[in-house]
């Protein structure tokens, strides 16, 4: 197993627009072997002394975080399906997506421990 987990500022305006987004990302995601995609809206973000979710992707005034993750069967699986939605001419116009992506944090994880799925 593996995960890529993001952290995503997206203006409150703009949720209907995410969620259609989201949702067509994680069809197109399934189709290329993703078992699980997981979008978060922010419920409550204390504000930190010195970094929170909201520092950390410079979060302006009337955006909300959200918080998602995928998990993969392996890296390999992830790493090929990046590929392949890099290639296809069909991708996100930069302009459709709904939330400013140079301010996202991503980052892949390796899981140590795990509970709560298939009877552990």
């Amino acid at each position: 197993m593996h995960i890529a987990a993001f952290v995503i500022p997206v203006p409150e305006a703009r949720r209907a627009a995410y969620l259609a987004w989201a949702r067509d990302s994680a069809a197109l995601l399934r189709r290329l072997g993703c078992l699980e995609v997981v979008e978060a809206w922010e419920d409550h973000i204390p504000d930190g002394s010195r970094t929170d979710f909201r520092k950390a992707v410079a979060a302006e005034p009337g955006e909300r975080i959200v918080l998602m993750w995928q998990i993969w069967p392996s890296r390999a699986m992830m790493e090929a399906a990046e590929a392949a939605i890099a290639e296809d001419p069909r991708g996100s116009d930069p302009a459709e997506v709904p939330f400013d992506q140079r301010r996202l944090i991503l980052g892949t994880f390796a899981p140590i421990l795990t509970m709560g799925r298939d009877g552990d």
